[in-house]
């Protein structure tokens, strides 16, 4: 579904993402870990088209979308969330939802000016849909709110709600359990798995490791911009590449085994 070919994003001298090539098949999982710095928001910028990169190429279904617009991109059927949240505060929890739905409403200008029967009846589907994806993610809160009144958990529901209403192929997740208590993060551990059965592909950034090797049927790993690891959960946890990313070279034994537990997700289970 989505083709990363010899990616690569500078600014100034520094190479922010440097020669990354990686696949996500269809249905899959993928988590995109490393180090802080790695390149990670980086390459999920050069996808959704908020970076223009360097060089390289990146292809969805087959289809050129490198360098495009990301109102171009996300109309091929890619959406995402923000490692720090992007909604409307002074919008209802319902209207930001809706605002997710008008890549595939048919509706212009004058049927909004004028109130057309077609304007009602697409403003009753945008609706209907934004319940629905409500619905899914399981939003406690009130929906006719402002959403900067909801917990911060419940926020980040609404953020994927969002992104699921425009009815994608492929959605990014990034630092999804970013502020989430235990219970929180095995919500969202349950959401994505039941997003995955929908057809939808996802990838995902992540710093919890616990989740990342629960969830994820291949784990890519960055580092410094480039790719160190490409795998299963249980062949990148061990793998020496990821552990000296996470590290450093001169860790002794007793930290390196340390470093093995948080890559693994061991620690805090």
């Amino acid at each position: 579904m989505l083709d990363v070919e010899d990616l690569r994003l500078s600014f100034g001298g520094v190479h922010a993402v440097d020669g990354l090539t990686f696949q996500l098949g269809a249905g899959e999982i993928v988590s995109v870990i490393g180090p802080n710095g790695a390149g990670k928001t980086s390459v999920f910028n050069c996808v959704t088209g908020f970076y223009k990169p360097t060089s390289g190429r990146i292809r969805l279904n087959g289809t050129d979308v490198t360098g495009r617009r990301p109102s171009s991109i996300t109309a091929q059927g890619i959406a995402r969330t923000f490692q720090n949240l992007r909604l409307f505060g002074e919008m209802s929890v319902l209207d930001n939802v809706r605002a997710g739905t008008h890549l595939w409403l048919r509706q212009r200008v004058a049927d909004a000016l004028l109130h057309t029967p077609r304007y009602r009846r697409t403003e009753r589907e945008a609706t209907e849909e934004s319940d629905k994806w409500l619905d899914f993610v399981k939003l406690r809160g009130d929906r006719g709110g402002l959403v900067r009144n909801l917990p911060y958990g419940e926020q980040r529901r609404v953020e994927i709600a969002r992104a699921l209403a425009r009815r994608p192929e492929l959605l990014l997740l990034d630092e999804p359990a970013a502020g989430l208590n235990h219970g929180e993060k095995a919500e969202l551990l349950d959401l994505i798995r039941r997003i995955r059965d929908l057809g939808i592909t996802i990838a995902l950034i992540e710093h919890d490791m616990g989740l990342v090797m629960e969830v994820s049927d291949r784990v890519v790993v960055l580092n410094f911009g480039k790719e160190i690891a490409d795998g299963t959960p249980d062949e990148v946890r061990g793998d020496p590449a990821v552990i000296e990313a996470y590290l450093g070279r001169d860790a002794d034994e007793a930290e390196v085994e340390a470093a093995r537990e948080e890559v693994s997700g061991a620690r805090g289970e």
